[in-house]
């Protein structure tokens, strides 16, 4: 990975100017008329290269991206307004008609990497038994507890399984890298599969009417509404979106000390972590106000500029991408693929057996891989009013999370070498 002192660019202001230009010089490209760009971005999908261009910046030593600011930035200031915006224009009762399907491939993701990392180690100890071996606090499949969490959960999960199976700091260290590599190629298919989705749902005869029909009632509630924002429509989505961001901080700084003080419990439910009551907070308002008269501005553009938000943080997730990294312990990532095989292979079989879309199953597995950070780009791959779909199963993954990733601990101490 590359070092603090190595790293070529270390002022976090010209990081994320080097993250604007890539982010310009793509959208530009991927909206340019040339006959050759064209088929490019046919084939690879413009948010993908929006997470993978700034993951060269890390893994050629320009910049550190462990050690820059620009991606706690992201996630905490313009993640949440983000969601804000994006859950304001919510149509709550289209997203309810959805159906069951959703739900269904959001726990089913959740199930696969229950079981896919006790079948790791069981595969791995019978090929290799070395790789999953080692004694004490860096044991492999204590280091191991911390990526269930972080899949099924997110980082507050995370680190909650690192104290509650007493994880090692080496082993901890080589296990982030894991979990963020694999994760990372993951959401890459993911978003390949989002840009041939069409071609995908109609092989496998999935139905996508609800989906459609989400589609079509944002696009009418648009070419009814939709009108030039003025300098003060901008202004108002600017003061809504970070307004409320303050707040949710100001309860958050408060709620997961208060949580994590008085409630022993509550550390398996992430509700001792301020990012987990940051995006509840932002999430649960946006909700509310998208059914009173303030969901209107989204007639002047607020998905637009939560978009924009959104890609700035798809850019700061790619700085914490080392593609060399693999390179240092290829077995832990032999396990970490195996795993999210396992993962993989349940959703597809699945979403076969229920009809689901494309739409359901990446979206339920990024829900769980990804989390709130993640969960809504993915979706916004398919279409962006679909971005709230994403945000509320992200949700959702947090409150099962670490309970779920506590069963999958246990169950990989059982068969551990």
């Amino acid at each position: 990975m590359a070092d603090t002192h190595t790293a070529l660019i270390t002022n976090d202001a010209v990081v994320f100017g080097l993250l604007a230009i890539i982010l310009g010089f793509i959208f530009k490209t991927s909206h340019s008329e040339n006959g050759s760009l064209k088929k490019f971005y046919k084939y690879v999908p413009a948010l993908l290269l929006c997470y993978f261009l700034p993951s060269l910046l890390n893994t050629f030593g320009i910049v550190d991206g462990h050690s820059s600011n620009v991606y706690y930035v992201a996630s905490r200031y313009l993640l949440p307004a983000c969601l804000i915006l994006l859950t304001i224009s919510i149509d709550l009762r289209a997203i309810i008609n959805l159906g069951p399907k959703a739900l269904i491939m959001f726990l089913t993701g959740t199930v696969g990497i229950v079981i896919g990392g006790p079948l790791a180690i069981l595969i791995m100890s019978a090929v290799y038994p070395e790789a999953v071996g080692g004694h004490g606090p860096d044991a492999v499949w204590r280091g191991m507890t911390t990526i269930a969490g972080s899949w099924i959960g997110g980082g507050a999960n995370q680190a909650s399984m690192k104290e509650m199976f007493e994880v090692g700091g080496d082993i901890f260290s080589a296990m982030v890298t894991v979990d963020v590599i694999v994760a990372n190629l993951w959401m890459a298919v993911l978003l390949l599969m989002a840009a041939n989705h069409k071609a995908i749902d109609a092989r496998t005869g999935a139905d996508t009417s609800a989906i459609e029909e989400l589609k079509l009632r944002v696009e009418k509630y648009h070419a009814e509404h939709a009108r030039m924002p003025t300098l003060n429509d901008y202004m108002m989505i600017i003061a809504i979106a970070f307004g409320i961001t303050g707040l949710a901080h100001f309860c958050a700084d408060f709620l997961g000390p208060y949580f994590g003080a008085n409630f022993p419990w509550a550390q398996e439910y992430s509700l001792n972590s301020k990012f987990f009551w940051l995006i509840v907070i932002s999430t649960t308002i946006g909700i509310s106000l998208s059914f009173t008269r303030v969901r209107h501005i989204e007639a002047f553009g607020a998905s637009k500029v939560a978009s924009s938000f959104l890609y700035i943080l798809v850019a700061s997730i790619g700085l914490h991408m080392n593609i060399t990294a693999i390179l240092e312990s290829p077995m832990y990532f032999v396990i970490g693929l195996i795993w999210m095989l396992t993962h993989a292979s349940l959703m597809l079989i699945v979403a076969k057996i229920i009809k689901a879309p494309l739409f359901y199953m990446a979206v339920g597995s990024q829900a769980n891989v990804g989390g709130a950070a993640s969960a809504p780009v993915v979706a916004s791959a398919f279409h962006p009013s679909l971005a709230p779909v994403g945000v509320l199963l992200a949700v959702m993954g947090y409150g099962v999370g670490t309970y779920m990733a506590y069963i999958c601990g246990l169950m990989m101490q059982a068969v551990a070498p």
